[in-house]
């Protein structure tokens, strides 16, 4: 509205405004604005493009002259693991010391170890199943008497 300034409170009419100082002289229109708290507008500084610069001079060098200057040589993965070493190959881990025959050994013995295992663990599953079952057939008798005991007492109360 033409008679209106616009502050952080709200519409406010020009005509009522009283200025503090001692004059009492009124603000002008000019005069009374808001103060923004953190300026009239957001308006980021807009940053320079980047330009593009590999780190790396890697991609300038061809293959053959990469494996010779650097040694970037890609063989099969090997791993030392608890005094063994191992290589990738064709997709399986294999020994590459001739200790494979003492491996062998182990290997079997720890999977026979791990059937006998797997046995008493399918045992205990089916003992706990037996015992749940069990459980449960005793609450259901004992909820079945407790009703009947109920059915009684009420029986009895009636006939007194």
């Amino acid at each position: 509205m033409p008679g209106e300034n616009i502050t952080a409170l709200g519409p406010q009419p020009q005509s009522c405004c009283v200025s503090p100082a001692p004059s009492g002289a009124r603000h002008r229109p000019s005069q009374q604005r808001a103060m923004p708290l953190f300026g009239n507008s957001f308006s980021p500084k807009k940053t320079p493009p980047r330009k593009w610069a590999s780190l790396s001079n890697l991609h300038l060098l061809d293959r053959s002259t990469r494996e010779v200057e650097l040694g970037l040589e890609y063989g099969t993965p090997t791993m030392n693991l608890a005094g063994q070493s191992l290589k990738f190959e064709n997709g399986h881990w294999v020994s590459e010391s001739g200790g494979f025959l003492g491996d062998r050994r182990e290997l079997q013995r720890l999977r026979k170890r791990n059937q006998q295992l797997e046995e008493e663990n399918n045992l205990l599953r089916l003992k706990v199943d037996i015992l749940l079952d069990m459980l449960s057939e005793t609450t259901a008798e004992s909820h079945l008497m407790e009703k009947e005991l109920e059915e009684l007492k009420q029986h009895s109360r009636r006939k007194k």
